[in-house]
């Protein structure tokens, strides 16, 4: 018998567990109690009637995650091909020798490149797409499952395909009805100069080590390991199980490297494991574990009529965009993909990078990476709002397993004499970033003064949504030393005309826009002014850093806020009246304190010449760019309570991209045409685009909640949002009829007061944590 841990050793585990590699050995996982299979439900469940073509994979291919472990399926009936990635798959290191500008490399092999994993192959020659009929595809999102069905010579063949985080592996199972079988192929081979192999182990020129590995079983048959692949015979059913990873780990310490895992000896024992279990065991433990995440959230924004119900996924884009008549199940299926998408795609590893966890070979565009000028922020603002709270995590695991590296580099090179960012002040403190970041530490492209800002406030908006002081604790060393390199960077400046001294910020671009050295940015000062607020109130929540806090608020109160031009009547980007950049610009750098900031409010909280003025400027920006631009766009015009703006620019995004244009693809993916002709898969807009249809049904900062800000008539009739987490700690089931809520229910997740408002109307709500209310009546 052994005695409870004491209070030193849990914390001393947890700072061990914190530094484990995102590939592991676990415990087995828990087995739910076998019961009926849950029916599909066709809200939940997108479907096409063609298979992938294996040379368009990043359109076309379906998704599958475990969270670290990714693949796009193919799903052709006589070749199967899975493209498997794991999170940390990247080339590339430190990247700490700044080029001759003072700015980061940013190349394949010294800042790095997320890459492929493996390709998984599944032959059945006599199973030709030409010789088979009635196919169908389907991506269950309620239960993460890809499925396929067709028939051939009379016998209904099917699949299924998903990403298991409890087992760790991917699996394949194939069944028929009707007396048929198969016979075929199995291979594996790895995309960086591997042979095929039932597994196979490596290494990067970095060092990284990875493995994967393949096993599989089936019934009435013969399955047998034939040279560097598997083959079988006769089997009425076949089960294929697949795990790889590699030894990354996310400690700086340590150079983020597991050095006593093995990844194709784990990926070994990690297939074996799962193969002593039956196929249907494994996916009711598979489906248990996802649903736990997608049950959360419900959506209802009205009633498609029957003839869309009968398109499948593909031509209900095609019919919604032709015809222009909304499909409101279809925008909902498209919110909760969205869902689909952060659930496969982090859970215990990285976080989602450009590309998510999907990729169609080892160069993708940016190298596939973390983007702090926008990207990376943009995959995490549906995750709380959606009810995945729990997928955030590896986000903040990211960021504080950089902070050290990011230290570093910060005081040895910001203020290299090349550098146009350097603090002109001489002083050099606490931490910031590049615009791009990979997982070893290291930036790529220009310094990014203002990224660390943004990357706090992101984190520090995840503790509104859940009060967890945990959370707060974790990242409390970020938001201080953020603080701590704007205190060392602040000039201070007379405004012209004036005898007045303000603080701005050194020499920045407006990203990605320009002019290249210009002080007091917009996008710099919002970003402070807000970071220097949240850090006041962490410290004071975590009882730490009086002193410390005490300067920051008052170099808060000292700091520059942006104002309208008088020239243009737009909020003003730089600190003049002029425009000087590109008026349409993708990027709505200096809207950062209307969303995702809350500075600028049009509830008359804000003077009404800033809200004029912000609302000016993003009407210049226009209604068309890329899917994540449009998708900041809805954001911020439903902050602005404009419904019909902030639906026309989903609508946008639900276009169908073809000739690789902006939209979106086959598969739901969202492109981005890079250049006439070619177009890109980038995950943002996909993540995006559901925070903005949230953002229309709900808003809230902590101390207040408004119920259907920007409601589109499209969505007007009768609906319902369940689950939804809001900022001060709540939980917010709402009903609405002929565009009036006429019922919400607020359930306390660690918040006490709120108010809640429709119309113009508002009630103060008080509950104690874990008790709840409703509320009705609203608007009439």
């Amino acid at each position: 018998m052994t005695s409870a841990p004491s209070r030193r050793g849990v914390l001393g585990l947890t700072a061990v567990l914190a530094a484990l590699p995102t590939f592991r050995a676990t415990a087995a996982p828990r087995r739910p109690a076998a019961e009926a299979a849950p029916v599909a439900d066709p809200r939940h469940r997108l479907w096409w009637q063609a298979p992938a073509d294996e040379h368009s994979m990043l359109e076309q291919g379906l998704p599958v995650g475990n969270g670290r472990l990714g693949a796009l399926a193919s799903n052709d009936p006589g070749h199967e091909l899975l493209l498997v990635t794991d999170a940390t798959m990247w080339t590339g290191g430190l990247n700490d020798t700044l080029d001759a500008d003072g700015q980061f490399p940013y190349g394949r092999q010294d800042f790095g490149s997320f890459t492929l994993l493996a390709r998984l192959t599944v032959d059945l020659p006599d199973h030709d797409l030409s010789t088979v009929s009635g196919y169908r595809r389907t991506l269950d999102l309620d239960r993460g499952v890809n499925g396929t069905s067709y028939v051939r010579s009379g016998v209904t063949y099917h699949r299924e395909i998903f990403a298991s985080h409890p087992d760790d592996v991917i699996v394949l199972h194939f069944t028929q009805s009707g007396g048929g079988h198969y016979t075929g192929t199995i291979t594996l081979e790895g995309t960086h100069g591997e042979q095929p192999a039932v597994s196979f182990g490596a290494a990067l020129a970095n060092g990284l080590r990875y493995g994967a590995a393949i096993t599989a079983y089936g019934s009435g048959g013969r399955v047998r390991v034939n040279g560097p692949d598997i083959t079988f015979a006769g089997c009425r059913e076949l089960t294929v199980v697949l795990s790889g990873g590699t030894d990354y780990a996310p400690d700086a310490a340590a150079g983020f490297r597991a050095p006593s895992l093995d990844p194709e000896r784990l990926a070994r024992t990690k297939v074996q494991a799962a193969a002593r279990h039956s196929a249907a065991t494994l996916l009711r433990t598979h489906t248990a574990d996802h649903h736990a995440l997608y049950g959360r959230l419900g959506l209802s924004l009205g009633t498609s009529s029957a003839d869309q119900r009968a398109l499948d996924t593909w031509e209900r884009l095609r019919a919604r965009a032709r015809d222009g008549v909304p499909d409101p199940e279809l925008e909902a299926q498209y919110l909760q993909f969205g869902r689909y998408l952060m659930i496969a795609g982090s859970r215990g590893s990285l976080p989602l990078n450009l590309q998510g966890l999907w990729l169609d070979g080892n160069d993708p565009d940016w190298m596939g990476d973390y983007h702090t000028d926008i990207n990376l922020q943009m995959n995490y603002w549906a995750a709380d709002r959606t009810g995945l709270s729990a997928c955030f995590d590896a986000f903040t695991d990211y960021c504080v397993a950089q902070l050290p590296s990011w230290t570093e580099l910060t005081r040895r090179l910001f203020n290299d004499s090349r550098n146009r960012y350097r603090n002109s002040t001489g002083k050099n403190a606490g931490w910031t970033v590049a615009i791009s970041t990979n997982p070893f530490g290291g930036g790529g492209w220009w310094w990014h003064p203002a990224g660390n800002a943004w990357l706090c406030n992101s984190l520090y908006e995840h503790y509104e949504f859940t009060a967890s002081r945990d959370h707060l604790e974790k990242i409390y060393p970020l938001l201080k030393g953020a603080c701590e390199f704007w205190e060392a960077r602040l000039l201070t400046m007379t405004l012209p005309g004036t005898a007045r001294e303000v603080l701005v910020a050194d020499s920045d671009w407006s990203p990605e826009h320009g002019p290249l050295d210009a002080k007091g940015i917009t996008y710099a000062q919002e970003l402070v002014w807000t970071l220097f607020g949240n850090y006041c109130t962490a410290a004071a929540e975590l009882k730490k850093d009086a002193g410390f806090a005490a300067t920051i608020a008052g170099l808060r109160k000292r700091l520059h806020l942006p104002e309208v031009s008088p020239t243009t009547g737009w909020l003003e980007e730089w600190m003049s009246p002029d425009n000087l950049g590109e008026t349409t610009h993708r990027h709505l750098s200096p809207l950062v304190g209307l969303f995702p900031g809350d500075r600028i409010r049009p509830d008359g909280s804000t003077p009404a010449d800033l809200v004029e003025g912000a609302t000016a400027l993003l009407t210049a920006r226009g209604m068309e760019s890329f899917g994540w631009a449009n998708a900041w766009r809805a954001l911020c015009w439903a902050r602005l309570k404009d419904a019909d703006k902030a639906y026309r620019l989903v609508a946008t995004n639900l276009r169908p991209s073809t000739g690789g244009g902006n939209g979106t693809a086959f598969n739901l993916f969202d492109i981005y045409e890079v250049e006439k002709g070619r177009g890109i898969f980038q995950i943002d807009a996909n993540l995006g685009t559901p925070a903005a249809m949230i953002e229309m049904l709900l808003y809230s900062r902590p101390g207040h909640l408004e119920l259907l800000p920007a409601l589109p008539d499209a969505w007007a009739a009768a609906g319902s949002l369940t689950g939804a987490p809001v900022r001060g700690g709540f939980v917010v089931d709402l009903h609405w009829r002929e565009g009036k809520p006429t019922e919400a229910r607020i359930r306390s997740t660690g918040g006490r007061t709120t108010t809640v408002a429709h119309a113009g109307s508002t009630r103060t709500v008080t509950l104690k944590p874990g008790t709840a209310v409703t509320l009705r009546g609203f608007g009439r």
